[in-house]
């Protein structure tokens, strides 16, 4: 597999990854609890190597061929995505220095990140479509590993990225209580949104 598959791949990755979406809200909304940002980011990564592996062995195709499969994960990631947004905007998360809270709260967080990137239709409906692109059927890799290789490079810049919003929203702030109740109700509202067009898309 040529390297400028990888570096085209990886530029257009990064630009994808930049553009703020649900898993920057709650990466931001991770930062609040500081010590639940990299538990958090581990979440919305495992949920996208989930999606690697469901293109990779063929699977993205054949629910993104079938309607009611299709329409059932809209529906979920849809439903869970707003969910929530409603949470962030009633109880806006501030930043906090109470260990006991984080601590307790780690593998909640992980398990929420996983469910914000592993139910977001779009997540594997973008991997489907843009995946194969950069694969080469000449190389000596099979097709399979090729898009596994692709998925594990936007994984690692999605790592990078995520671990950067997450800390850098708490280091901006953590002395403005007032604004992170801001940020978090706006993080909110993006994922009610996102939810939104999620279900529009799917039944108008």
């Amino acid at each position: 597999m040529e390297l400028s598959l990888f570096a085209a791949f990886w530029v257009i990755s990064v630009l994808l990854i930049i553009t703020p979406g649900a898993d920057w809200a709650y990466a931001i909304s991770a930062g609040m609890h500081g010590r639940v940002v990299l538990p958090a980011v581990t979440g919305l990564l495992c949920g996208h190597l989930i999606a690697t592996i469901v293109v990779a062995a063929g699977v993205g195709a054949l629910v993104a061929g079938t309607p009611v499969a299709l329409t059932v994960l809209t529906v979920a990631g849809a439903g869970y995505l707003l969910w929530l947004g409603i949470n962030m905007i009633r109880h806006p998360s501030a930043p906090t220095t109470s260990d006991e809270r984080e601590v307790g709260s780690r593998s909640q967080w992980a398990i929420k990140g996983l469910c914000v990137s592993g139910l977001n239709p779009k997540v594997s409906l973008l991997f489907l479509a843009l995946l194969p692109q950069f694969t080469d059927p000449t190389a000596g890799w099979p097709i399979p590993v090729q898009i596994m290789a692709l998925g594990l490079l936007h994984i690692l810049s999605c790592g990078v990225i995520y671990l950067i919003v997450g800390y850098g929203s708490r280091a901006i702030l953590k002395t403005r209580p007032q604004a992170a109740h801001i940020v978090s109700r706006v993080s909110g509202a993006v994922m009610i949104i996102i939810a939104v067009l999620l279900l529009a898309e799917q039944f108008i």
